[in-house]
């Protein structure tokens, strides 16, 4: 069984991650993580709190877990065939630190452990050059706070190991360039 890249799509919200995840699986003909925050939010209302980050953070770790859990049972299932060794992740724990930072000036002892512990092979910075996109769950339709946030996340992935790369353009444009940087920066195994 060959080891699993994993690939995080990340950045402020109305950048597209969702559908570059979903474009990339697609392209790659494997499957994604969600955002957890999304379904969590849908189900228990857009008023969070502190508290609420956590278990958040909490859902968006097991269902990567489950993802992974997922390609390894393809992998296992069709032995002689070849099959996708990457996993789409829309968005990880840096996300979670940011989003706790941002709104409480705190960040749960959980998130940061996760931080170090989790390894991923790539980061996808989306650029935020798409226009904000109204909906129920989003907080920013201001440019100021679209940049701060864009420059948090930059600052981050600069501070840290893993390859990443910021992804621009709209539409199939953004694809083939997240598909660049991915053939960039992952061998393939």
């Amino acid at each position: 069984m060959r080891p699993i890249q994993k690939i995080v799509v990340l950045g402020p919200e109305s950048t597209g991650k969702s559908t570059l995840c979903a474009a990339l699986a697609a392209h790659y003909q494997t499957i994604w993580t969600p955002e957890y925050a999304r379904q969590y939010l849908l189900e228990h209302g857009t008023k969070y709190t502190y508290d609420d980050l956590l278990t958040i953070a909490k859902g968006q770790i097991k269902n990567e877990e489950k993802s992974i859990e997922l390609l390894d049972q393809k992998s296992t299932d069709n032995p002689g065939q070849a099959t996708t060794n990457k996993l789409i992740v829309d968005t990880d724990m840096y996300v979670m630190k940011v989003w706790c930072e941002y709104v409480f000036n705190n960040c749960h002892h959980y998130i940061l452990e996760q931080i170090n512990q989790r390894n991923y092979d790539l980061y996808l910075l989306c650029d935020i050059d798409l226009p904000w996109t109204a909906d129920e769950m989003r907080e920013y339709p201001d440019a100021g706070p679209r940049i701060e946030l864009f420059t948090l996340y930059k600052e981050l992935l600069i501070n840290q190991k893993t390859p990443w790369g910021i992804v621009s353009g709209s539409g199939d444009q953004r694809t083939a360039n997240a598909i660049q940087l991915i053939n960039q920066f992952l061998p393939k195994i």
